[in-house]
């Protein structure tokens, strides 16, 4: 059992930079992969970007791959994602999702712990 609870979405210009931020409480963090996710309305929900629990291998979607970066810092039980030259095609609701032992992971139901999300919102 545990809480995940993402923060750092807003409103940016192409072209600009955000990092979000997952915070976890409530489980061992260290012993987790973590992934990010993202939906919008109507659409099915995309995977962007997982790490393994060791924190050693990253993974990233095509879409986002050299822009985005994944990273996991134990000491504070977060996770972040760095996001950088963003585009109208990035808005989304991202949300960040946790896996007991996770190597990879880019389908939505390896995943049972799930934080509510955090808008982004890329204009032209």
């Amino acid at each position: 059992q545990g809480q995940l609870v993402e923060s750092g979405g807003g409103l940016v210009q192409t072209g600009d930079s955000l990092r979000l931020s997952c915070a976890a409480s409530g489980l061992t963090f260290y012993q987790y992969g973590m992934g990010w996710f993202r939906q919008v309305p109507g659409k099915e929900r995309e995977f962007v970007a997982a790490i393994d629990w060791t924190g050693d291998n990253t993974y990233y979607a095509d879409s986002v791959k050299g822009r985005f970066t994944i990273s996991k810092e134990n000491a504070k039980n977060t996770v972040y994602l760095q996001m950088n030259s963003l585009t109208p095609d990035d808005t989304a609701v991202y949300s960040c999702a946790a896996r007991l032992y996770g190597i990879g992971g880019s389908t939505p139901t390896d995943y049972d712990r799930w934080g509510q999300g955090t808008q982004v919102t890329v204009s032209s």
